[in-house]
């Protein structure tokens, strides 16, 4: 075996399905000698994204591999390595390198150094026989603690050296960690004392597959569930308990329960602060759930700390309130769920006329609410792009099961969206996967809607196109009334279809049911659709 061989079987070892990838690579021949299927993007930061959205709905328990050329290819990826930084998604990239004659002549690239701000771990192999260890350490730093990108560079010579002797490799099981008793108590305590507590739930939820147990803890306490962004679904929305999920705009229950609740018990969040996300008001008592200890006290204050894997966390929390003498109180829990309800009814009232508007242009809201009367949403993977679609759809979509919805966005990189949902596709193939972006994401990734069409995955993109940048109105005003500096055109159905990928354009409210089910028919026969909606400014809605 030469060091791409070594690499390719420690990836089939570890269960790796795909290669997404963009030549040259040696590795990407030698994972096809091993029935590791190569998928070839067109750009190398939605080769990224197809490795995030795969690691999000394995949950970190088969990872994302992502690998790329030398130089100029690793350098594309930058953009992908970073917004799954800033989601703490544990996927791995595997750059050639030059040769280790060159690593230290001007210029020459160095990923491993480059990426390192961006990485949970990076490094750079400088021999074959070191290449099992640098393996093992990628795969220990994805699934111990804090989820995370990992990177190893690996130089032309080292891919094309012989490895000596056998192959001494397994697969590298997650190491989790449990809270302490003391803390655990501590925060029971807390949570029994408590007249309006709230949970916050994040995406360590998902990744720990909690869901369940979570909802038994919301039960026990009682106390609603607000979910953050990539938390969202970790608590099904149609749970009677659940307050929906938050961005920059959010559900009603959300900001009530909020503003009220005393007790905060925030799980599987590392709490950071966010231009894009819900900030937690001022003056709460804090219990402080996080796999990573350097997230306490970060940007908001814990009066409690619990550190450890949100499943033995909310495993210990349940058996806590059991032992001291908490027990479920069903009138209360009755209570908090009819308040809850009484809440989304007025809001969801108070939306109607957007949800149910028959304007034209199209409003959105209206094609979010009719697709999701229009899908099993049992079976549906979501995720929104940037900007104005995650605000429009993430308060809106409702999720009946964890995991369904795949929120991002600390860092909010448009076209982000269209390689996770190909990802998710690749993970879960049975699923319907869907991707709603806005015109300005086309321009950035829409290319690799051929991506899909060539490997044969079936993903919904549902395009909002205003033919502007909406959300950026109200800073770029001169610009704007001197020059139309935010408009934007193109038809990209017609896009879509020189791209190989089916497609249909709808400008009429009342198309859109019959445009949805023929989009989803298309992808159940196994090609991906684009579904453009020619839709109205609608950045804000008061």
């Amino acid at each position: 075996m030469n060091g791409a061989d070594v690499v390719a079987e420690i990836l089939k070892r570890e269960g790796t399905e795909f290669l997404s990838c963009y030549p040259r690579n040696p590795l990407i021949d030698a994972c096809a000698q091993k029935d590791i299927r190569p998928v070839i993007c067109r750009q190398e930061r939605v080769g990224v994204g197809l490795a995030d959205g795969f690691s999000r709905v394995r949950r970190g328990l088969q990872n994302g591999v992502f690998a790329a050329q030398q130089g100029p290819g690793i350098e594309n990826a930058f953009p992908g390595v970073a917004q799954a930084y800033t989601e703490n998604v544990p996927l791995l990239v595997i750059p050639s390198g030059y040769g280790l004659n060159r690593q230290y002549s001007q210029p020459t690239f160095r990923a491993a150094d480059v990426f390192r701000p961006v990485t949970k771990w990076a490094a750079m192999a400088h021999s074959t026989q070191e290449l099992p260890t640098l393996m093992r350490r990628a795969y220990h730093a994805m699934r111990s603690g804090k989820g995370g990108p990992v990177l190893l560079e690996i130089p032309a010579d080292v891919f094309e050296a012989p490895f000596e002797g056998p192959l001494n490799y397994t697969s590298v099981a997650p190491v989790r960690v449990a809270p302490a008793p003391e803390d655990v108590t501590a925060a029971v305590r807390l949570l029994l004392a408590a007249k309006r507590p709230v949970i916050w739930a994040g995406q360590g939820v998902l990744y720990a597959g909690a869901s369940d147990a979570l909802a038994e803890l919301a039960r026990m306490i009682p106390a609603p569930v607000a979910c953050t962004n990539p938390g969202k679904s970790a608590l099904p929305d149609a749970h009677p308990l659940s307050l929906g999920a938050s961005t920059r705009s959010q559900p009603r229950m959300f900001t009530r329960f909020m503003a009220e609740a005393d007790v905060v018990l925030a799980i599987g969040s590392s709490l950071t602060s966010t231009p894009f996300g819900p900030e937690l008001p001022f003056g709460k008592t804090v219990i402080h759930s996080t796999n990573d200890a350097n997230d306490v006290n970060k940007d908001i204050p814990a009066a409690q700390a619990l550190v450890g894997d949100a499943g033995l966390v909310i495993a210990a929390l349940i058996d806590g309130i059991a032992r001291h003498g908490g027990k479920r109180d069903d009138a209360r829990l009755r209570d908090l769920a009819d308040e809850v309800a009484a809440i989304k009814r007025e809001w969801l009232g108070d939306w109607a006329r957007q949800l149910e508007s028959d304007e034209v242009p199209i409003n959105q809201y209206r094609v979010i609410r009719e697709l999701m009367s229009a899908v099993d949403r049992d079976n549906v993977i979501i995720t929104h792009d940037s900007g104005s679609p995650r605000k429009q759809l993430l308060p809106f979509w409702e999720t009946t099961t964890a995991g369904s919805y795949m929120g991002w966005g600390k860092s909010t990189q448009l076209g982000y969206g269209l390689g996770i949902a190909m990802g998710a596709k690749l993970a879960a193939p049975e699923k319907l996967c869907i991707n709603v972006m806005g015109d300005a994401a086309v321009g950035m990734t829409g290319m690799d809607i051929e991506t899909a069409a060539r490997n044969g995955i079936a993903t919904l993109t549902i395009v909002f196109n205003n033919a502007v940048m909406a959300a950026e109105r109200h800073v770029m005003e001169t610009s704007i009334a001197k020059y139309n500096a935010i408009d934007v055109g193109g038809n990209y159905a017609k896009l879509a279809e020189a791209l190989n990928v089916d497609s249909l354009r709808v400008d009429r409210p009342e198309h859109i049911r019959a445009g949805i089910e023929e989009a989803v028919a298309v992808t159940e026969k196994g090609r991906p659709f684009l579904l453009e909606f020619m839709v109205k400014e609608g950045y804000d809605f008061t």
